[in-house]
């Protein structure tokens, strides 16, 4: 090899391990923010409170987002049977054009009156069904 071309490669190697061997900067870490002292229990009898009165329990909606209320009768949404329930009559339900009602056994119409047709737990919706299983 020649001289030039020795020197050239010894350059070469020579600067390369150089950034091979350097360390790189550390990046500085996001500070922590301190914590919150700790309470440290009191050794004094503090007074008693009178007691706060707990927040009234969160209204059952009246309606569904997702299904329209029965057209012309009072009732409420009941969002764990997934139906409304009409309030006037005694196991009477409604969703989706369909009323329901239990009676030792299911029935649904598309009145509030009838004429109601038998059908099984497979024809209500399923929050009646658990409710009402048969």
């Amino acid at each position: 090899m020649t001289a030039i071309a020795r020197i050239t490669l010894l350059s070469l190697v020579l600067g390369l391990s150089a950034c091979a061997v350097q360390r790189p900067e550390p990046t500085p870490l996001p500070p922590i923010p301190p914590s919150q002292p700790s309470p440290t229990p009191s050794t004094t009898p503090t007074p008693s409170k009178p007691g706060i009165p707990a927040k009234p329990a969160k209204p059952l909606p009246r309606t569904s987002a997702s299904f329209a209320p029965p057209p012309g009768g009072n009732s409420h949404w009941d969002p764990k049977l997934g139906v409304y329930v009409l309030d006037d009559q005694t196991n009477t339900f409604y969703r989706q054009r369909t009323y329901y009602r239990f009676n030792n056994g299911w029935s649904r119409s598309i009145s509030p009156n009838g004429p109601w047709e038998e059908t099984d737990i497979h024809g209500v919706p399923g929050g009646l069904g658990r409710q009402f299983g048969q």
